[in-house]
């Protein structure tokens, strides 16, 4: 397709540029796809790989967003899991340079980029090239909060909480949120965690701060990173397909559509499927999935599993989906959110113990919407009746999530007004 015309009168120029993964591109993109909605005269480059180009190309999106390659210069998709800290490393330091060249390239002069905090250098180039910089973050702000007061967790972790379970070096953060998070450090990675830790201290020359986040799900942290950071903070709601959302949870039939998983579930009561996703990087082991689908064989329960490889989603929840069991990664829990279903959380690793955590307890205004009786299903369960039982347990559980919490302002027509306003930054 040709770009050149829509180039030439495009007002604003925003680079996109994601951490090379399904949990960082797919919501990218998702805002990406929304912003471009919302203002008409915008041009929105996508950054991947060569590798991604070929996994996301076939994708529907806007004229307005286009893609855009990099050479494969980083270890390819089958490998990641193999070495994680080498794939980590060299997203860290292969991909710079060849970005770089590609900014060079474009015949409008790049006003703006959106890129991914785990990309450790787009904030540091963006100021070098004076070219205002999103961070964009894709875990919640409690998670966030958590690693960049890293410093103030490591000399207090000692410390009793007080009596209110609160700790009161790192504001609107929870003595449970931080046993979570204590549990993160020592099994991840050294060499992964302090990559990390690099990259989110850049954040703090960024010009914004994108959150992937609903304030009402964490508002105490929310206020904190506001009040922590000089430039303007936005929860930007979940990053998953708004534009499909409304059509997909208002009764949609699948017959029409080819994959016969989708014509299954149509074929199914409202509210009678367990839909059963763990991610598509971690995920559990071949033995304890074999665990899980005995016990879920022996419950009864009607379920749909998502696996890795499957064809894209048709929808984000359908409505005959009455409970997600997932890997507590957060774009899962947002979807979840927001078609109103409660969790069953089996958490892996990274910021999924302290999603977990949210979802089990509750916090701030979230209380209201994850306090019925949920559980976490244990990794190590190893009793197929156990497993059973909590599958079977988990289906009589009303849903309990209030539409209020689900509502959240128009932070998108707050963020373009920014982007693009007479003399604004961007």
């Amino acid at each position: 397709m040709n770009y050149v015309g829509l180039e030439s009168t495009a007002v604003c120029h925003v680079v996109a540029m994601p951490f090379p993964g399904r949990g960082h591109i797919n919501p990218m993109m998702n805002f990406c796809k929304l912003l471009a909605s919302r203002k008409h005269d915008i041009l929105i480059t996508f950054v991947v790989t060569e590798e991604w180009l070929g996994y996301i190309s076939s994708e529907p999106r806007p004229e307005s967003v286009r893609l855009v390659t990099i050479p494969n210069v980083i270890p390819p998709e089958r490998l990641k899991a193999v070495d994680f800290p080498g794939f980590y490393e060299a997203v860290m330091t292969k991909m710079e340079a060849p970005f770089e060249q590609l900014l060079d390239q474009f015949e409008i002069p790049v006003t703006a980029i959106i890129g991914d905090i785990e990309v450790r250098w787009a904030i540091s180039l963006g100021n070098r090239r004076n070219i205002p910089v999103a961070a964009f973050w894709t875990m919640s702000a409690t998670f966030l909060s958590m690693l960049y007061h890293f410093d103030l967790f490591k000399q207090n972790q000692k410390s009793p909480p007080n009596l209110s379970g609160q700790v009161d070096y790192i504001p609107g953060i929870s003595s449970s949120h931080l046993a979570e998070l204590q549990k993160v450090f020592q099994k991840n990675d050294q060499r992964v965690l302090q990559l990390a830790l690099e990259c989110i201290s850049k954040v703090p020359q960024a010009q914004y701060l994108l959150f992937t986040s609903i304030y009402e799900l964490e508002p105490q942290v929310m206020d904190t990173m506001k009040d922590t950071f000089q430039f303007p903070v936005y929860p930007i709601g979940p990053a998953i397909p708004y534009l499909e959302l409304e059509g997909n949870l208002s009764g949609t039939n699948y017959s029409h559509m080819a994959p016969d998983y989708l014509q299954w579930l149509d074929s199914q009561p409202k509210d009678s499927v367990l839909y059963i996703s763990l991610g598509s990087f971690l995920s559990v082991s071949s033995t304890q999935m074999d665990e899980i689908i005995a016990g879920l064989q022996d419950s009864g329960v009607r379920y749909l599993w998502v696996a890795r490889g499957e064809a894209s989603r048709e929808s984000i929840v359908p409505p005959i989906i009455r409970r997600i069991v997932a890997q507590s990664g957060w774009n899962s829990i947002q979807e979840g959110v927001l078609a109103g279903v409660p969790f069953l959380a089996l958490p892996i690793a990274a910021d999924q113990r302290p999603n977990s955590k949210l979802i089990v307890e509750g916090k701030g205004r979230g209380q209201n919407a994850y306090g019925a009786a949920r559980k976490k299903l244990r990794r190590k369960a190893r009793e197929l009746q156990e497993i059973a039982g909590v599958m079977q347990e988990f289906g009589s559980i009303p849903n309990a999530i209030p539409s209020e919490l689900v509502r959240n302002a128009d932070p998108i027509g707050f963020i373009e007004a920014t982007l693009t306003k007479d003399g604004g930054s961007i």
